[in-house]
């Protein structure tokens, strides 16, 4: 959408108003994804959600591509979003259940990862469609993305349900077989499905492959009433770092960057559309490369120190971005340092939130929650994250009107 945004605005001639709404849109939808991914995911299946997720975005990219007007873009891009929601909750769950605990931190960054290689291919798919013709150029920004997920489909067909959801059922042979396919060793598969069903209730000694489980366990029914009308302390608290996390890596400003970047660098004197498209896919790339960094430090440094090392750099990249675009707006000249350190500096920005931010407030959000509550409560705090979110870039264009683009930065680097 970052250089799709700035092609459907020329070609459908829409407001800066239209422009916000639109990119807020996906993000908007994304929350009632959110709220129905857990008790989805919970009902039916880490598996099936994630087919049934892959499948909404499917029809809501092909949507956008035909869209031959203001309307029907929006309509298919809240279908992107209600998928967004149910994926964003569904992919970290679904990594952390499967994943040995000697590396849980590692493969359940992956979809953060994947999350930035998706960017980075969305950002140099954009510099080549750009070369196309107006109508078709961004109408294939925006449909492209349906093949992997109908891909995606393929592939889980073929892969293996999370060995909790399968216990919270009472299928307990079948999560065994799982997790011998998962785990390092043999003894290491058993010590996880005693783990396991210690936590949903199950004797541990219990050898029957089918044990009834109460329904309430098995659909994941009241989790969520019981989470914030009757939860323990401790899981009060679970839930507000959780929402807290999330809420942080919204405020901070990166989803702006990341779609409006290509206005960012306008604003420094850079007119050619094509170089605008270039100049965003070092945004990319330095996500990917600090995303592949983070998830090898994740095991070895740990979480907190990765949020604190990253908190600090985004303030002073923040600030530093702040100043630049300051000083880039009040001259009457082109000041080309600033220009180029604007682009550095935005770089810098997003490699900070990458190595830490980004990728661990999935991880810790999803380790924290107990069992019961997992899907549900990362539901809940991925649902704050898209209301953020929502306001963040549905108000950007406006609050840069209103106190500079400078400005909106260094507001940025005191959140």
């Amino acid at each position: 959408m970052s250089g799709a945004l700035v092609f459907i605005k020329e070609d459908l001639q829409i407001s800066d108003l239209q422009v916000q709404l639109l990119a807020g849109m996906l993000h908007l939808c994304a929350l009632p994804g959110c709220m129905a991914a857990g008790r989805t995911s919970d009902y039916k299946g880490r598996r099936y959600t994630i087919i049934l997720a892959s499948t909404i975005f499917s029809l809501g990219s092909i949507l956008m591509a035909w869209g031959p007007f203001y309307l029907i873009l929006m309509i298919g891009n809240c279908i992107l979003g209600v998928s967004v929601g149910f994926a964003l909750i569904i992919a970290p769950v679904y990594s952390a259940e499967i994943s040995p605990p000697s590396y849980r931190g590692f493969l359940t960054s992956l979809p953060e990862l994947s999350i930035n290689i998706g960017l980075l291919l969305g950002y140099v798919s954009n510099y080549f469609f750009e070369k196309l013709s107006l109508k078709l150029g961004w109408r294939m920004m925006v449909g492209v993305p349906a093949i992997p997920s109908l891909c995606l489909i393929i592939l889980m067909l073929k892969l293996v349900e999370s060995p909790r959801w399968l216990v919270m059922q009472g299928r307990v042979g079948e999560a065994r077989k799982v997790l011998l396919l998962v785990s390092n060793t043999k003894e290491e598969a058993e010590q996880r499905l005693k783990e396991i069903k210690g936590v949903v209730g199950i004797d541990e000694n219990c050898t029957l492959d089918i044990v009834q489980v109460p329904k309430k366990t098995r659909s994941g029914a009241g989790a969520l009433k019981e989470l914030f009308c009757k939860s323990s302390p401790p899981v009060r608290r679970i839930l507000i770092s959780a929402i807290g996390v999330h809420v942080f890596l919204q405020i901070g400003g990166i989803g702006a960057i990341l779609l409006y970047g290509p206005r960012i660098f306008e604003r420094t004197g850079i007119s050619d559309k094509s170089k605008l498209m270039l100049a965003t896919v070092g945004i990319g790339v330095s996500k990917v490369i600090f995303a592949f960094i983070s998830i090898f430090l994740m095991d070895r440094v740990g979480r907190r120190i990765l949020f604190l090392v990253s908190a600090g750099g985004m303030v002073v990249t923040l600030l530093g971005l702040g100043v630049c675009l300051t000083i880039v707006e009040r001259s009457t000249e082109k000041v080309v340092w600033a220009i180029s350190f604007t682009i550095i500096v935005t770089y810098l920005v997003v490699a900070f939130m990458t190595i830490g931010i980004g990728p661990v407030t999935w991880v810790y959000s999803t380790e924290i929650f107990p069992l019961r509550f997992r899907a549900q409560g990362l539901g809940v705090s991925v649902a704050v994250n898209r209301i953020t979110n929502v306001i963040v870039v549905t108000s950007f264009i406006s609050v840069d009107k209103a106190i500079t683009m400078g400005g909106v930065f260094i507001l940025f680097a005191a959140i």
